[in-house]
């Protein structure tokens, strides 16, 4: 009797974790390498992101190893490369990670994910869609939303006060983005930075987060996410979300 019990018992285990999987919508990869500047949010972060997947029913993998790159990425509705730095990848990775793109895949960009070293690998760039310059020192500043239509930008009000490093870019390869926020440089000092460095800035186009179609999917960007304790708050949250959202399924724009 008692191993009849057991065996319903598990069945009934096996069974509920089928149903759970099988309830997953989509499945993505996060890449979150550690940094110089950037480790100490990958728990923070991975409890958040985590917690999200399971009240929105998606699967999160999540991993620190570039070597997910080596294996097949074409099950993944797309690809979130969280504060990672794009450079650790080999050329075998890169050259997957473009087939990825090509065949229909998608990307999200998080803060340090947008900086690689310029002309390193200039495909990679034009995916982000700007080129990294240099950042002034961590301030607070007035984040502007120039597209309410977007879902990246529907839990965030008009104007957010954040504070960040807000990234100074240019456009090399002349890419034309949507941009969804703005950061309003009246706001702070743009060119407060370390000594022997020069920050400019960039005037009312500032964007810090931003969406466009690349190869054959869709790439989100959001410049914002340098602290640890952002993955705690919950219009940062909605954010990331809603870039998500909006890359996975390309859907939830309003206009």
């Amino acid at each position: 009797m008692k191993t009849v019990f057991r065996a319903l018992l598990g069945l009934g285990f096996l069974l509920a974790s089928s149903a759970s999987y099988a309830d997953d919508q989509f499945e993505i990869l996060v890449i979150a390498t550690p940094s110089k500047y950037h480790y100490e949010y990958i728990p923070v972060a991975r409890d958040s992101i985590e917690r999200l997947a399971k009240l929105h029913a998606f699967h999160v993998k999540w991993t620190s190893d570039p070597a997910v790159f080596d294996g097949d990425l074409q099950h993944y509705a797309a690809v979130m490369f969280l504060n990672t730095p794009a450079e650790q990848l080999s050329k075998t990775q890169r050259d997957h990670f473009e087939a990825y793109m090509r065949a229909g895949g998608n990307a999200m960009i998080v803060h340090r994910a947008a900086i690689i070293p310029p002309n390193d690998w200039p495909w990679h760039e034009k995916l982000v869609g700007r080129r990294f310059i240099n950042h002034p020192m961590l301030q607070t500043g007035v984040v502007t939303v120039v597209d309410k239509t977007f879902p990246a930008t529907f839990g965030l009000p008009d104007r957010w006060i954040w504070s960040d490093e807000f990234y100074v870019t240019s456009n090399p390869y002349a890419v034309r983005i949507d941009t969804v926020l703005r950061v309003d440089e009246t706001s702070y000092d743009p060119t407060r930075i370390w000594p022997g460095q020069v920050a400019k800035p960039m005037g009312k186009d500032h964007p810090e987060a931003w969406y466009h179609r690349y190869e054959k999917g869709r790439v989100f960007v959001t410049l914002l996410g340098h602290d640890p304790e952002m993955y705690r708050d919950d219009r940062y949250l909605q954010h990331l979300l809603g870039g998500l959202y909006w890359a996975v399924t390309g859907l939830g724009q309003t206009r």
